[in-house]
């Protein structure tokens, strides 16, 4: 289904399972599209979850807005306001990853009866990512880099070492191929991570007062596991943490019966029940 977002930017959005299933909501990251969670979305779907998983604004068969400016995560957040509306959708779980992650804590933090539950996969909460010290900085070169206009000429040289332990690689790199597509993703780092967001006041967020669950790999190559577990200090519900061993960044496409297992564990273990159309919390 197509729905209009933030400044009339059109999401494409597919949506599984049965219409009366608790819904969930998937949220990709860079540089990836809506199939990134095909496992997940296979397994809640059989399991009478109703699977909401939208291409972001800038990525698949969305729209890509030209300025940088309409990639700044509040526009995300809005955007999946619109597509929870488009679905009748009062109340869900919701499923993140990577910049998809950043935007689901903002959407958490300030829509809070909006979410039932909240499980995030790599990408902590953003003030436990800027206080995780000098190692993930230096993990996160790639994002300063990604700000300068060389960054597109550099992604085209050296992309597929980038991006060797994708399992998808071949093909996030032929989507990557089109010009227009490739800046449009560089987009929410320069909206985003911009330099200055290293210095100065740290944003003021509300806590996260849904259930949080919080999961990281151990061979991610962009991310601290600190950056995930001091998470807890910003949320204000239950919090749990799940650390998966032998797996990359994209460990939902590398290991996707463990973590379609945890997410069925996590929903149905209190952070919500099956039916009734909404996420309950």
């Amino acid at each position: 289904m197509r729905v209009m977002g933030d400044g009339g930017v059109a999401l494409e959005v597919f949506v599984d399972g049965p219409d009366d299933g608790t819904p969930v909501l998937f949220m990709h990251g860079w540089p990836d599209d809506h199939t990134l969670w095909r496992h997940q979305v296979s397994a809640l779907s059989a399991a009478g979850y109703r699977t909401i998983a939208p291409d972001l604004r800038g990525f698949g068969a969305s729209d890509r807005p030209d300025d940088v400016a309409s990639y700044a995560l509040k526009h995300t957040v809005v955007d999946m306001l619109a597509v929870l509306d488009a679905c009748d959708v009062s109340k869900v779980h919701v499923v993140a990853h990577d910049w998809g992650a950043a935007a689901a804590w903002g959407l958490a933090s300030f829509v809070p009866d909006k979410v039932g539950s909240l499980t995030v996969l790599s990408v902590g909460h953003p003030l436990a990512f800027r206080d995780a010290g000098f190692r993930q900085r230096m993990l996160s070169w790639y994002m300063l880099l990604f700000n300068f206009d060389v960054a597109e000429q550099w992604f085209r040289e050296h992309g597929a070492e980038m991006l060797a332990s994708h399992p998808d690689a071949d093909d996030r790199l032929s989507a990557l191929a089109d010009a227009a597509a490739l800046t449009a993703s560089l987009g929410w780092y320069r909206a985003n991570a911009h330099p200055r967001s290293l210095v100065g006041e740290p944003p003021s967020l509300p806590a996260v007062t849904a259930p949080v669950m919080g999961v990281w790999s151990s061979h991610d190559m962009a991310l601290t596991e600190e950056q995930m577990t001091g998470s807890e200090r910003y949320v204000g519900g239950s919090w749990r943490y799940e650390r998966v061993e032998g797996a990359s960044h994209w460990m939902q496409l590398e290991r996707p019966d463990d973590i379609s297992a945890l997410l069925l564990d996590f929903l149905g273990a209190g952070a919500g029940t099956h039916g009734g159309g909404d996420a309950t919390g």
